[in-house]
């Protein structure tokens, strides 16, 4: 009987041994031949692997029963005109707050179209964002190169992406102009190699400046800016101080010509405090709804506003949204777009892509886990223009005009289920008339300062 025991004592160590991986946690021989069972070559796996050797995944994850197009009407829809086109860059942000003004424009003043310069808010976004990152480096020169907060800026020293205190806070200091004005560049179009550019020779200057003494740091900065002014003159042109600009008529009638400012053009043609009208609120299932949030460094301009939201929950956000859309007004919308999108029909459906089908997996992660493990967050804004609800005043389905162009989508925009709405969109950006009472009150308490990489932070591109 001892002997039996013995016998089945050391099989069981035996066992033990063989599944154990090594001593520092790799991977041992013996548990990569059990892993490598995990392909067998059944005919069904071939297939797969053959099919996935010539063929994207999202191709290959397209639902074959969801392939009708989703019905196109809405029962609310705000007045619009015109697609824009970002192009190879990453101000969708600035796109998406400036369409919104431009819906208000032609609505307010009976244009045929028109469109605001992006390039000439691109400019100045640039040049604050130097300033931001150049006087963050000031501040931080007695921390270490390895300190969290300098890593993070000296990764981050300047990009095209933002959102929308970005938009508020650099027309409020610099106005606006018509495109004509200031038109594209090839740069502006194509940003990846000026910011390159920019990035190199600001991280040159990040060094110089963590050696000088603090009143010799802030000297230097202003030549340093006047370089990078220099820089971005050459790629986007120089920005107009005052333009003529024709206006007519929806009959194209002319009305007037005149030459503004910028800031006087704004003034006369919009003249909203964007920094005081508008609310971010945000659907963040990671943290505390009720709460007010603010992310250090998110900003523009270094003495302008950091992003700060409102977390509520999808309900309360939809019940501003609506209200919105139903009076006509559009609104600056972010959601994590590259999630279930169907570029030829442009729709957001969680129905479009099969993945599990094709892997033979689950993903069941909900929105919450998706945000703390950096698997899903805000990526890209578009302009809330439309919602669909049904006969008990349910939201069916929404539109946002996007910053693609108008081939791209549908009519170059994207529809997304109430589903698909749920979760993978993330912000709104709201007119205070439009949003109750007791939220604006929640405004009153101190926002909770996150720190530049918190998971919920990224530039909107």
């Amino acid at each position: 009987m001892k002997r039996l025991f013995l016998c089945a004592a050391l099989l069981v160590v035996g066992v033990m041994s063989a599944s154990a991986q090594t001593k520092d946690g790799g991977i041992s021989d013996d548990m990569l031949s059990r892993i490598r069972k995990g392909y067998e070559a059944t005919p069904e796996q071939k297939a797969i692997k053959n099919a996935l050797a010539s063929t994207s995944i999202a191709t290959l994850a397209i639902n074959s029963e969801n392939l009708t197009m989703c019905d196109t009407h809405f029962s609310h829809r705000v007045v619009t005109k015109g697609i824009t086109d970002q192009k190879s860059s990453g101000r969708c942000w600035l796109f998406t707050g400036l369409n919104v003004l431009r819906a208000k424009m032609i609505a307010k003043h009976d244009l045929p179209s028109f469109e605001f310069s992006q390039n000439y808010c691109s400019f100045y976004d640039q040049l604050e964002k130097a300033n931001l990152f150049l006087q963050a480096v000031i501040d931080t020169r007695d921390l270490p190169l390895d300190d969290r907060k300098v890593d993070w800026l000296l990764h981050n020293p300047i990009g095209d992406g933002g959102q929308f205190t970005g938009v508020s806070n650099l027309i409020m200091k610099y106005g606006v102009v018509p495109n004509i004005a200031m038109p594209e560049t090839f740069q502006s179009n194509n940003t990846g190699q000026m910011n390159t550019i920019l990035k190199l020779k600001l991280r040159e200057y990040a060094l110089e400046l963590r050696e000088l003494k603090p009143a010799k740091a802030v000297e230097r900065k202003e030549a340093m800016l006047t370089e990078i002014y220099r820089i971005l003159v050459e790629c986007l042109g120089v920005p107009p101080t005052e333009f003529e600009w024709a206006r007519y008529d929806k009959a194209g009638n002319l009305v007037s010509t005149k030459t503004y400012t910028p800031k006087g053009f704004y003034d006369e043609f919009i003249g909203e405090d964007l920094e005081k009208n508008y609310i971010m609120i945000m659907n963040d299932p990671s943290r505390e709804y009720g709460k007010v949030y603010e992310i250090e460094y998110d900003r523009h301009i270094y003495d302008g506003e950091n992003w700060l939201y409102v977390n509520l929950p999808i309900e309360r956000i939809k019940e501003m949204a609506i209200a919105s859309i139903k009076d006509n007004t559009a609104m600056y919308f972010s959601c994590d777009v590259g999630k279930f999108l169907d570029r030829t029909k442009g729709t957001l459906d969680l129905a479009n892509m099969d993945y599990e089908s094709l892997f033979r997996t689950a993903f069941p992660m909900d929105k919450k886990q998706r945000i703390q493990t950096f698997a899903s967050g805000s990526s890209h804004a578009m302009t809330l223009i439309a919602v669909d609800l049904d006969a008990e005043g349910n939201p069916k389905k929404w539109m946002v005009e996007n910053s693609w162009g108008a081939a791209s989508g549908w009519q170059g925009n994207l529809i997304m289920t109430d589903e698909w709405f749920n979760e993978y969109m993330f912000r709104v950006v709201v007119e205070k008339q439009y949003v109750p009472a007791d939220v604006l009150k929640l405004l009153e308490q101190k926002p909770i300062l996150l720190p530049a990489w918190d998971p919920m932070f990224a530039p909107e591109e």
